[in-house]
């Protein structure tokens, strides 16, 4: 369970006026705004059921699968997926469990540690893969339909939101630039001290795979 301290930023949600109030939103725009995230999250999910109601896998099954197969070997592992994606290590072992009886997945032991292992795909996995990882497309093709000044901007906000969902410890990971140790602010704006070039908003990544922590 996650326990955050009094001053957190769930500090601030405990208010009067909901924020699910229709009549509290009509004067305060965060509101809306995150009414409106609510209503997108619940597109996603809705997708991500239907595709996996046709395969015969749990959603986070199908999340855990297409993470593997984009992300370092060293990521594979139960601890880290159980932060990825914000649930519990008995959770994802279950799922893990599962894939791991249908053939979908391999366990690569430590050999120091028998107890621990990293996974990857399996040729099997990798086919569900193909089948399942464009669940989301038509969110994506929703948002191809406006203008390249509108993504900017929403894509700035979004950056910036998940990176401070995680500094309070809402979100357990996040991968964008502006949490990175090669990241810097300076006059002229953004800039990466590892590519050492500045960065425009489209340049700023949300899940870089150079990433790596401050301190």
């Amino acid at each position: 369970m996650l326990t955050l301290p009094a001053e957190s930023v769930f500090g601030r949600f405990y208010m009067k006026k909901s924020i699910f109030d229709p009549a509290n939103q009509e004067h305060d725009i965060s509101s809306k705004i995150v009414a409106g995230l609510g209503r997108i999250s619940e597109a996603f999910k809705v997708l991500l059921w239907e595709k996996a109601k046709q395969l015969g896998l749990s959603p986070i099954q199908i999340q855990i699968l297409i993470f593997i197969a984009y992300h370092k070997q060293g990521l594979g592992n139960v601890s880290h997926l159980a932060k990825e994606f914000n649930v519990t290590k008995p959770t994802i072992s279950d799922a893990v469990r599962i894939l791991d009886k249908k053939g979908l997945i391999n366990k690569n032991f430590s050999q120091t540690d028998h107890r621990r292992y990293v996974m990857e795909l399996s040729d099997q996995g990798r086919k569900i893969v193909s089948e399942t990882e464009h669940f989301a497309n038509p969110l994506k093709y929703q948002l191809d339909d406006m203008g390249p000044r509108d993504l900017e901007q929403l894509f700035g906000a979004l950056g910036k939101l998940i990176y401070q969902l995680n500094r309070h410890g809402i979100l357990s990971v996040q991968r964008t630039c502006y949490g990175c140790k090669f990241y810097s602010k300076t006059k002229q704006g953004d800039f990466c001290n590892l590519l050492n070039k500045p960065l425009l908003v489209p340049d700023i990544r949300i899940d870089c795979p150079e990433y790596e922590a401050v301190g």
